[in-house]
């Protein structure tokens, strides 16, 4: 059986050419011709269908082992269409600790349509049976959302327990695989039913890309997801398509040495005097071994100590970029608060634990040694300014 790596680099050919090409083509046509009025061809219009997409979505069903993949514009599109497949009235139940534009998602735009998300602590397990079971109250949930390991606080999600209790009770298991990726864990494999992935983020692993990719575990959901698609229309372009099926060939080189730096860099930050706790499980390997992965990603967070200012951290960074997405080559700082979080309202963010000190970084695949230094400098900085007045009003502005 052919392996995980070579999958990554070869996918699932279309065979829709004889040129002998070793990449596929990219088909910039919005529409193809019919042989006669009475013929049902493969392709007919590109939103519901183009052969470069179907290699990527080919892919991502193999590399998922899904019956069926589907390529959108961007990760919240694939959200979106997802999430269509729902009627009103129903609820799902939502993993507390999500991304910020997840969460928008749910409680500002589906809330209007009816769909009712119910959040809770996906680590709780007994919480969670009694949220989707329905409180003895009402029905029980049609759907459980979580995200594999939670954005920013990297707790890790226990898919197999989840998909377990969730099927007692008949509700689909939806899971955000974007920080993990099908390198390190497959959740199809443990019960999840859809697996959603921001591709713009390790699969395409260069920050020059926006795109979404699903992939399902049945045809009844292939068919309800794909009339999402081609409805809705939120679909990934040729060029793009091949964007991140380029960058997925390098994705085992790639996560492996963004890990190796990750963990070397949440090693020094838990020693370092001016962190007051650092979030990344492989700090504590067993914990991530136990649930199903394969390793902890390349995502981790830290929360500077009571008097320094985060902003002073990440406005003197130099090798980290102050930036939002994550899991491409350059290594990316941001600050939750203000943004890749700041739909929550604080006290949402405050009760889930994304706290006012904390700061999120994408560890890149560069020298670590430049990753650690340029971290203590701005550190340093910080921890000399951590009692001038200007600090203070500069944290005003975060807050």
């Amino acid at each position: 059986m052919t392996q995980l790596n070579t999958k990554l680099v070869h996918g699932v050919p279309v065979t829709d050419n004889a040129t002998g090409a070793v990449n596929p083509p990219i088909y910039n046509s919005s529409t193809y011709a019919f042989e006669s009025v009475g013929s049902m061809p493969r392709w007919d219009y590109a939103r519901s269908g183009n052969p470069t997409r179907d290699f990527l979505e080919r892919q991502i069903a193999q590399l998922e082992h899904g019956v069926r993949g589907f390529a959108f514009a961007s990760g919240l599109a694939a959200i979106h269409a997802v999430l269509s497949i729902f009627a009103p009235g129903e609820r799902i139940v939502v993993g507390s600790n999500i991304y910020g534009g997840t969460y928008s998602l749910f409680n500002e735009h589906f809330n209007r349509w009816g769909l009712v998300s119910y959040p809770v602590d996906t680590q709780d397990l007994r919480e969670l049976e009694h949220a989707i079971g329905g409180h003895g109250e009402q029905a029980p949930a049609k759907a459980v959302y979580f995200e594999t390991l939670t954005n920013p606080l990297l707790q890790v999600n226990d898919v197999h327990a989840i998909a377990e209790i969730a099927h007692k009770y008949g509700a689909i298991v939806i899971v955000d695989n974007t920080f993990v990726t099908p390198y390190l864990q497959q959740p199809l494999d443990l019960g999840a039913d859809i697996v959603i992935h921001s591709a713009t983020k390790y699969l395409a692993g260069h920050s020059d890309v926006v795109a979404g990719l699903v992939a399902v575990a049945n045809d009844i959901l292939a068919a309800r997801v794909y009339y999402s698609q081609n409805r809705l229309g939120g679909v990934l372009a040729p060029a793009e398509c091949d964007a991140v099926r380029r960058g997925i060939q390098t994705l085992a080189l790639r996560l492996e040495r963004q890990q190796e730096n990750a963990l070397a860099v949440a090693r020094h930050l838990d020693e370092h005097a001016a962190v007051a706790r650092v979030h990344y499980p492989g700090l504590h390997g067993e914990a991530v071994a136990s649930k199903g992965l394969r390793g902890a990603g390349g995502v981790l967070s830290f929360e500077v100590r009571e008097g320094v200012n985060p902003a002073d951290v990440l406005n003197n960074l130099q090798t980290f970029r102050l930036a939002v997405s994550l899991g491409a080559v350059e290594s990316l700082a941001e600050y939750p608060a203000r943004m890749t979080h700041f739909e929550l309202p604080r006290s949402e963010r405050l009760k889930v634990g994304v706290t006012d000190e904390l700061i999120r970084l994408a560890v890149g695949i560069e020298d670590v040694r430049d990753l650690i230094e340029d971290l203590d400098q701005a550190l340093a900085i910080a921890t000399g300014h951590a009692q001038a007045p200007q600090s203070l009003e500069l944290a005003s502005l975060f807050r």
